[in-house]
């Protein structure tokens, strides 16, 4: 390599380096706390799908085909239902529907009412996922979902991800929380691959160095049949 070449390419991993001074840090925003939590919190209850104003809903009232069939919400969220009247639906999960539509139909109208309600188009909980892998979007939350298991599902990580820069961002119960994880040390066993819950946004970090590598070895003219690059930044 020419003078001229070399000083070509020191021009230019001076300003990769000068540009790659990514800040790490966490928590240093002023809304947001550091706590001493291992895990994060789990959403018990947090992901019931609540109904709302304009929903088509399939109810079934077992035995009693004439109070059966589709019903749409109103759009403050009520439900005209036969026999019963006008009903409060909004922000109530179908479970919880269904037993009020049963209580309303008990004794006076039914017996001993049996009560089934489903959303029309029921939508399928997932977990988004983004940052550095192959395929970022969302993807489904059925079954026990983990880390491993949905970046997997995203296509694995891409040449640029952060093993140890892998964050979760979570509510619970209003609250907002935000884990930090170490992909290769889940891999090799050092500690548990952490469960995911619907609702989950999953972000894979970037490594500047491993893209300041990529970018020298586009900018450097290989010459030779082999050649040797020391990089002496961290990762």
């Amino acid at each position: 390599m020419n003078t001229g070449s070399r000083l070509a390419v020191a021009l230019c991993l001076a300003i990769l380096l000068s540009g790659c001074a990514v800040d790490r840090s966490y928590g240093t925003a002023p809304d947001i706390e550091v706590t001493d939590l291992q895990t994060l919190p789990e959403p018990r209850g947090d992901f019931i799908y609540r109904i709302g104003p304009q929903q088509v809903l399939e109810v079934e009232v077992i035995g009693a085909e004439l109070l059966s069939g589709k019903f749409l919400t109103d759009e403050l969220g009520r439900l005209q239902f036969p026999l019963v009247g006008m009903v409060d639906v909004d922000g109530k999960s179908p479970n919880e529907v269904a037993r009020l539509l049963a209580e309303s139909l008990r004794g006076t109208y039914v017996v001993d009412p049996q009560v089934r309600v489903v959303p029309d188009n029921f939508p399928v909980p997932t977990i988004s996922v983004g940052g550095e892998v192959e395929r970022p979007g969302s993807y489904p939350a059925a079954g026990a979902q983990t880390l491993l298991r949905i970046i997997n599902a995203a296509g694995g990580l891409d040449d640029f991800a952060k093993l140890d820069d892998i964050l979760v961002l979570r509510e619970v119960n209003g609250q907002n929380y935000v884990g930090l994880y170490n992909m290769q040390a889940i891999q090799r066993g050092n500690y548990e691959d952490p469960v995911l819950y619907p609702n989950d946004i999953v972000m894979v970090g970037d490594s500047p160095a491993r893209r300041r590598f990529q970018t020298i070895l586009q900018l450097v003219p290989i010459a030779t049949a082999a050649s040797v690059i020391i990089d002496r930044t961290t990762r």
